[in-house]
């Protein structure tokens, strides 16, 4: 390596085309000047590589004993498949054999507890399944009597605890099926004749076959308060009708503007008075029927009548032992009810003095109304049932079910005929009270339906959810023929105009009170003013004031302007 980095030129200078021929002068000279003397090579000296010395290895004693060797396990004994029942398998087993005899080994297969648990589960189904296949394929009578008939043939308990007619059905089924994969027949068709043979005598003896009514008899008393709401109901729907064909037919009456000036009557109304109602939330008011007195009723379970339209407090209704749930006036005279959570529903004269306590329901009171004929009251409750009771007596006169969760609103149409109830289970049902049954449900309501009112024309229902929608049903069509999507939080309270019906009123938990015109249900105005949620509301006899209840313990009184201007025209 030295010697090249010394001598770089040696090698670079020597010309390996230059020949002898070409140069004429002696060798030696030639070659002294051509090859130069050869320079000194160094040759590094490599020391050898010293290997170092391995250290010896360990010498084991041969005194210490060794550990003796752990035993072999013992081989669990070798299980072999189940034997396959009534011929099934045989393929397999077959096939199995062959594949033995082919490997040439005679060892046979170890079947774990698992894989054997398996296969019977597998053969338990597929036993079931079979099952099930010919319990479809058998003809079972669908009559229940016949269902017995055949159950007691077969020397099975015609019926068991709590079990229904389709459950009883079905176990027939079950048990023929059973028969049937038994290889039983003979006793089956045996039974299937029996049961033929005796058919012929039993349609002799039908006449004297004891038949249960599908109803529960009621007592004398309903049976009076059916026949007189009948005839009650028959006046009251022929003056209806008759002032209807008079508005038709008479060529003085305008409905059209009778209509408008009601709507521009109502778009009118203001704020006229308001007043702190109690210590507790307000939930309940009610106008007289001549419109000069206001009850209400908050959660402390008190309930208030007021002088209107000052609003000065004119007695107190104490007697509840808890909160006050609803409050409403009689339509014929100054009788107030009011209804609570002690399951009670108590009856009061104008002076706060307590006339009657009902007792009948098993939970929590919700609303309540008088019938128009003012001689019934009924109470809506979260036991499910709706309940209507004698003012004069005081007892209870109808029980009525149909709601599949607790019924919280209900109320008497204007002739004294239908009932109409609404509940948490978002449904609203028409009850015929000549007849005791239900005409109409009404579906639509995605969540539970908590205010219902009968429009005075006699063929339209209101009803609010908490769906924040108010659907107006059509009793005519049996369907719902305007959805108005009226507030931004549920709808607590509606209620029509009570002389003609010619605007709605709903009240809701966004704080407002709106009011809705009858001809194409557009809003008409809208009342703002509480500071909670509006609980409840009523219109006076004469339309000439709305009140509101809320959470804000207020009392707020509404007036029409177009009144007061026309009274003070009369009075000049």
């Amino acid at each position: 390596m030295d010697v090249d980095e010394e001598n770089p030129s040696s090698v670079s200078n020597v010309n390996p085309t230059t020949t002898v021929a070409d140069v004429e002068m002696p060798v030696d000279s030639v070659m002294a000047t051509i090859l130069p003397a050869p320079p000194l090579i160094l040759i590094p000296t490599i020391t050898p590589l010293v290997t170092p010395p391995m250290a010896p290895l360990p010498v084991v004693p041969s005194s210490i004993p060794r550990p003796p060797l752990a035993p072999l396990p013992v081989r669990p004994p070798v299980l072999k498949p189940p034997v396959a029942q009534n011929g099934e398998g045989k393929d397999n087993d077959s096939e199995l054999d062959e594949d033995d005899q082919d490997s040439g080994s005679g060892a046979e297969y170890e079947i774990t507890e698992e894989s054997r648990q398996v296969r019977e589960r597998q053969e338990k189904a597929m036993r079931d399944f079979m099952m099930k296949r010919r319990a479809a394929a058998l003809a079972v009578p669908t009559n229940d009597m016949a269902v017995r008939t055949r159950l007691r043939r077969l020397g099975e308990p015609i019926t068991l605890f709590g079990e229904r007619e389709m459950e009883r059905r079905d176990r027939l089924r079950t048990l023929m099926a059973k028969l049937d994969a038994e290889g039983q027949l003979e006793k089956l068709m045996k039974a299937h004749e029996e049961e033929e043979d005796t058919t012929t005598a039993k349609e002799a003896d039908e006449e004297d076959t004891l038949q249960y009514p599908f109803y529960t008899e009621g007592s004398n008393e309903l049976l009076e308060a059916r026949t007189f709401m009948a005839k009650f109901s028959v006046c009251r729907a022929s003056r209806r009708l008759q002032r209807a064909k008079r508005k038709r037919d008479d060529p003085d009456e305008d409905e059209e503007a009778e209509m408008d000036w009601a709507l521009n009557q109502a778009g009118s109304f203001v704020l006229d008075a308001s007043e702190i109602g109690d210590d507790r939330p307000l939930f309940g008011c009610s106008f007289s029927k001549d419109g000069n007195l206001l009850a209400t009723c908050s959660l402390n379970g008190v309930g208030r009548i007021w002088n209107m339209p000052q609003l000065t407090k004119a007695c107190a209704l104490k007697g509840h032992t808890e909160r006050a749930t609803d409050i409403a006036f009689s339509p014929v005279s100054d009788i107030v009810a009011t209804a609570s959570a002690d399951q009670t529903a108590r009856l009061w004269n104008a002076e706060g003095t307590l006339l009657k306590t009902f007792r009948g329901h098993v939970d929590r009171l919700a609303r309540i109304a008088f019938h128009p004929s003012g001689k019934y009251l009924g109470t809506a409750s979260f036991d499910k049932t709706w309940r209507m009771w004698d003012i004069e007596s005081g007892t209870e006169l109808l029980l009525q079910e149909g709601h599949s969760r607790s019924v919280y609103g209900i109320c008497f149409h204007p002739d004294g005929s239908l009932a109409a109830s609404c509940g948490l289970d978002s449904l609203a049902r028409v009850w015929d009270l000549r007849t005791g049954r239900s005409v109409l449900t009404l579906e639509g309501h995605v969540k539970p339906v908590l205010g219902i009112d009968f429009s005075p024309n006699g063929y339209h229902l209101a009803t609010g959810a908490e769906d924040n929608a108010c659907r107006i049903w059509d009793l005519r069509k049996k369907k719902s023929v305007y959805i108005i999507p009226a507030h931004s939080n549920l709808i607590s309270k509606v209620k029509f105009e009570p002389q003609e019906g010619y605007y709605l009123v709903t009240g809701s938990y966004d704080m407002t009170a709106k009011i809705w015109s009858s001809r194409d249900f557009k809003l008409v105005r809208t009342l703002s003013g509480h500071e909670a949620k509006v609980t409840s509301l009523d219109i006076s006899g004469d339309g000439q004031h709305i009140s509101t209840v809320s959470h804000d313990r207020t009392i707020k009184l509404w007036s029409s302007k177009v009144s007061s201007e026309e009274k003070s025209m009369d009075i000049d």
